[in-house]
C-alpha cells in the first residue's frame, strides 16, 4: 500500500511515528507538505500536484494543523475527489475545528459537555453568566487552540472584565462553566474508528487550570473504562472521524467531552502508556482498505 501523510514537518515526532509504523508494517510512505501542493480541480481527472508531480496514493493520513484548516481540509478534499481513502474526511476535520459547531454537534448528539454560553457583542453580561450557572465560569476565545485565550474568570467582576476586553477585540467567545472538582486535571483517550485505544490523565502544574502538556502538564497512564469509552467514541462518531484525540474532563455528573481534536499529537500518549497508536492508525487503515497486513520491528 501506498499512503501519504499530510504534515508540514517530515521530522515532528507524530509524523516520523507514523511513518515508522507504516513501513514496518511494510507500506510505502511519503510525508507531503500540503501547503506546498496544488491542484488541478477542474478536469475529468483532479490531481493533487507537488513540483508538477501528481500525488498518488491508496491512503492519506491528514495531519492539518489548526492555523492551515481552510487550505489543508481542501487538499484533503481533492484526494477525496480522486477516490483515495482519507483517514478522516475533510468535513469531519473541518467540524472538529470549529469549536461553536464542534459543540452544537456533540450537544445534538447527546454526548455530556460542560454547560456553554456563546457571545459575541452582548452588553447582557449578567444573563450570559447566568446561562452556564455563574461563577467561576471558563472563558475562551472561539478561534483559540492548545489552551491559548482561555481565562478562568472567579467572580462577576472578573468575568465581566474579560468579557469586556474580549469584546474589544471584536471576537467570539464561549463560556463555560467550571468543573472544580476536576481539579485542574482531564483525560486525553485516542479513538480509532469504533475504539479507545489508549487513554492518559493529565495534570495541570500548581497555580494553573489548563493541564496542556506544552504547558507544563504533566500525564500518568490511565485505564480505558467502559464509560470513558463510550462518551469519547460518540464524540468521535459525532464529528464523523476516523482518528481523534478526545478530551474529557471527570465531573460528578459523569465524564463532560471539552474537545474533539482531529490530528492529536502521539508524542504524549505514547511516552505515558507506552502503546503503539501511530501502528494502531496504520492497522485501521489497512482493515479499511482490505490490503494483507507484513509485520515487523516495533509496529
Amino acid at each position: 500500500m501506498k499512503i501519504g501523510v499530510l504534515s508540514r514537518n517530515a521530522h515532528l515526532y507524530s509524523t516520523n511515528r507514523l511513518v515508522e509504523a507504516a513501513r514496518a508494517r511494510g507500506h510505502n510512505v511519503e510525508v507531503v507538505d500540503y501547503l506546498r501542493c496544488y491542484m488541478d480541480i477542474t478536469s475529468e481527472r483532479p490531481d493533487v500536484l507537488l513540483f508538477g508531480e501528481a500525488q498518488t496514493f491508496d491512503a492519506v493520513i491528514p495531519r492539518i494543523g489548526a492555523s492551515h484548516t481552510f487550505y489543508g481540509t481542501a487538499v484533503v478534499r481533492q484526494f477525496e475527489m480522486m477516490g483515495v481513502y482519507t483517514v478522516s474526511p475533510s468535513e469531519a476535520i473541518s467540524r472538529s475545528r470549529d469549536k461553536l459547531r464542534s459543540l452544537q454537534i456533540l450537544s445534538r448528539a447527546g454526548v455530556d459537555m460542560p454547560v456553554t454560553g456563546f457571545a459575541h457583542a452582548t452588553k447582557d453580561i449578567d444573563g450570559l453568566l447566568d446561562t452556564v450557572g455563574g461563577v467561576p465560569v471558563v472563558v475562551k476565545l472561539l478561534e483559540g487552540t492548545q489552551g491559548s485565550g482561555v481565562v478562568l474568570a472567579e467572580t462577576r467582576k472578573a468575568a465581566g472584565s474579560v468579557i469586556e476586553a474580549f469584546r474589544q477585540l471584536d471576537a467570539n467567545i464561549l463560556v463555560q462553566e467550571f468543573i472544580e472538582e476536576a481539579g485542574g486535571a482531564d483525560v486525553r483517550l485516542i479513538v480509532i474508528g469504533d475504539r479507545a485505544i489508549a487513554a492518559m490523565r493529565r495534570k495541570s502544574n500548581p497555580g494553573e487550570f489548563r493541564s496542556n502538556l506544552h504547558r507544563g502538564g504533566t500525564a500518568t497512564v490511565i485505564k480505558v473504562t467502559p464509560e470513558l469509552e463510550r462518551v469519547a467514541v460518540a464524540a468521535t462518531e459525532s464529528m464523523g472521524l476516523g482518528v481523534a484525540g478526545v478530551d474529557i474532563l471527570q465531573s460528578v455528573r459523569g465524564p463532560l467531552v471539552l474537545e474533539v481534536n482531529s490530528s492529536p499529537g502521539l508524542e504524549g500518549i505514547e511516552g505515558a502508556t507506552q502503546q503503539d497508536v501511530a501502528g494502531e492508525i496504520i492497522r485501521y487503515v489497512e482493515e479499511n482498505l482490505s490490503l494483507p497486513t507484513r509485520r515487523s520491528g516495533r509496529a
